[in-house]
């Protein structure tokens, strides 16, 4: 049987965007403070999500399942950082599964879970799993467990 296609964000759903801002000095974070997704090697500074390691690689046998992130255009370190942190964190689980894109939309599948709605994830054709807004889905464990009853 075909398994069903399920794309994942990075910050703010596999990444703790927030681990890398607080490792960031006053004074760099002052120098970005309205483009803080522009500061340099911030992506290589950051943390998973509580349970979202665990959570990917649980999912990574159920569907087929990639990364849908997007880079800052204006921080031509986010894109390798972002590699690098899939590399370190997801392994072989994720080998040559990571997508860069800015038009979430464009990608054909059944879920994207997203914590937000730019750059096409509003858009996206298959479902939107709204992670950490939607109140069915404010965690790792609700998100697995809805599509563990779904695939």
């Amino acid at each position: 049987m075909k398994k069903k296609i399920l794309y994942l964000d990075m910050d703010g759903v596999l990444v703790d965007f927030e681990s890398g801002l607080n490792q960031c000095s006053v004074e760099i974070l002052d120098n970005y403070h309205d483009n803080k997704d522009e500061i340099p090697g911030l992506f290589a500074k950051m943390i998973p999500m509580e349970e979202a390691v665990e959570s990917f690689i649980e999912l990574s046998h159920l569907f087929d399942t990639y990364i849908l992130t997007t880079a800052p255009w204006r921080n031509p370190s986010a894109p390798t950082d972002k590699l690098n942190w899939v590399k370190k964190y997801l392994g072989k689980y994720a080998h040559k599964r990571l997508i860069i894109s800015h038009h979430k939309n464009l990608n054909k599948g059944d879920f994207l879970i997203d914590d937000r709605l730019k750059n096409g994830a509003g858009q996206f054709k298959g479902e939107h799993i709204h992670f950490g807004v939607d109140k069915r889905f404010l965690d790792w464990k609700s998100v697995v467990q809805y599509l563990k009853e779904n695939q």
